[in-house]
């Protein structure tokens, strides 16, 4: 079965079971301890220690084990805060950061800081020229991901370290997703990862704090991880994560390019997709992005419903839609890029994927899209391409300008299959309004629009949810 998942969690890596077996036997002891067998414990440690930063591009006296990547973040964040109170109390942060970034800024604002979101443009990607523009006066922070964990799309982090240098603005990266690819370049001063992200097990994070950064570790402390982690950590499974990440290195400098050859078949997909599934959205950046990932977003598609397909076909996928959350609420990512949620699909490969298994999925993915359409009751032809060829359905008549749709209580993507269903039968110059309470409807509404070449007035108060205008224009 194609686990197409490793953007939330690698499978294990063969190397990286042998070492935990080895490890479960021979570095259980403290390695804190002076006798025989912290010693050796000691020994594995130091030695996992050195691998990780060899990999990473830091000295191994900069790195620190932590017990996961969300924990490396929350860490980093707040001891650089800390370190720089006096400077000011102000957290930069692009929009579309991993939600440990978020979180730390909602708990840093609740304490009387202040935060700076940086949008980011439809690819996902910021622009250097705006994070730049937010490094002045009180700014004691910037956090910017390497690559985004939705859309694969690499951000400027080597131009934007450069500025935040010149600016005396320390840089936190999160590179979770992008660590596995490659160390990541220019003067970073602090840096998170988590090892199950490149097949080492889970519970293992990584966080880098740079020589000459000014740094407060928060909360209790004690003797181990230069204070930065307290308590006895899992060696077994810290050997394991360095082991994998050393391998990783090895293999991408002495054999065949896996980034290069998964690259290649993301290309593929990225390509295949729209032209076998009608009114798909390909997001993120094509070029400067991770070689192993793609999203795609699929009108009148229900994403839950999608992702259950793709599993009875023997697919794990994962999605950003809102309809696959408990939230209720579109991935943050995608609102922040302006782009399609519903019908969300993410595909990572991993370390191995076949060509093989791809050509299946792209043989898979038009039945089950076209399933799950006409559950919905989209009909074969696409309603918005079909009613946009004739001024009104056979039969019906001709709906008058300022078309009320109520889809109060009706959850994505019912709002905009029945916005399509009537605005062929708008006159050109005429609205729709779509009544809705969904979450997702703020954003996939403007964005079908785009797409269908159609006008979005605009989000008008209403007694329930809210009212989005749309008027036909072809």
């Amino acid at each position: 079965m194609p686990y197409f998942d490793a953007a939330s969690t690698a499978p294990l890596h063969p190397v990286a079971r042998e070492a935990l077996l080895a490890a479960l036997d021979e570095g259980w002891a403290d390695p804190a301890r002076l006798y025989r067998e912290g010693r050796r414990a000691r020994l594995l440690l130091d030695a996992a220690r050195e691998a990780a930063a060899d990999a990473v591009g830091c000295r191994p006296d900069e790195l620190t084990f932590t017990p996961s990547g969300t924990h490396a973040v929350h860490s980093g964040i707040f001891g650089v805060l800390a370190a720089r109170r006096r400077v000011g109390r102000r957290l930069v942060h692009s929009a579309v950061e991993h939600s440990a970034v978020l979180h730390a800024a909602e708990v840093h604002a609740a304490a009387g800081g202040t935060v700076t979101e940086v949008p980011v443009d439809r690819t996902g990607r910021v622009a250097q020229a705006a994070v730049a523009g937010a490094l002045g006066g009180d700014a004691a922070l910037v956090c910017l991901q390497s690559a985004n964990h939705e859309v694969g799309t690499e951000q400027p982090v080597e131009e934007v370290a450069t500025d935040c240098r010149e600016a005396g603005v320390p840089l936190l990266v999160d590179a979770a997703q992008s660590v596995p690819w490659g160390p990541v370049p220019g003067a970073w001063s602090v840096l998170a990862a988590s090892a199950h992200k490149w097949g080492g097990p889970p519970g293992v994070g990584l966080l880098v704090v740079r020589k000459g950064t000014r740094f407060a570790p928060q909360g209790p402390l004690d003797e181990r991880e230069s204070g930065r982690s307290p308590g006895f950590g899992n060696l077994p499974a810290v050997v394991a994560s360095a082991a994998a990440l050393r391998a990783l290195r090895a293999a991408a400098e002495s054999g065949p390019d896996e980034a290069a050859r998964l690259r290649g078949l993301v290309d593929r997909i990225r390509t295949r997709v729209p032209e076998l599934v009608p009114d798909v959205e390909v997001v993120g950046d094509p070029a400067r992005r991770l070689p192993h990932l793609v999203t795609f977003s699929c009108l009148y598609v229900d994403g839950e419903a999608l992702l259950h397909e793709l599993d009875r076909a023997g697919f794990s996928v994962s999605s950003g839609s809102s309809c696959t959350s408990s939230t209720l609420a579109p991935s943050h990512v995608l609102r922040a890029m302006g782009v399609l949620s519903e019908g969300n699909v993410r595909v990572s490969l991993p370390y191995g994927t076949e060509a093989a298994d791809v050509e299946r999925f792209l043989t898979v993915l038009p039945e089950a899209v076209r399933s799950v359409r006409e559950r919905f009751g989209v009909p074969v032809e696409e309603p918005a391409r079909r009613v946009a060829a004739v001024p009104a359905e056979a039969g019906a008549e001709a709906a008058p300008p300022g078309v009320v749709v109520d889809a109060l209580g009706r959850r994505c993507p019912v709002p905009v299959i029945e916005l399509a269903k009537v605005i062929g039968r708008v006159p050109v110059g005429g609205t729709v309004t779509v009544l809705s309470d969904d979450a997702a409807a703020r954003q996939d509404i403007p964005a079908w629009c785009a797409m269908r070449e159609q006008e979005y007035v605009g989000e008008e108060p209403a007694e329930r949810g809210a009212a989005y205008v749309v008027r036909r224009r072809v």
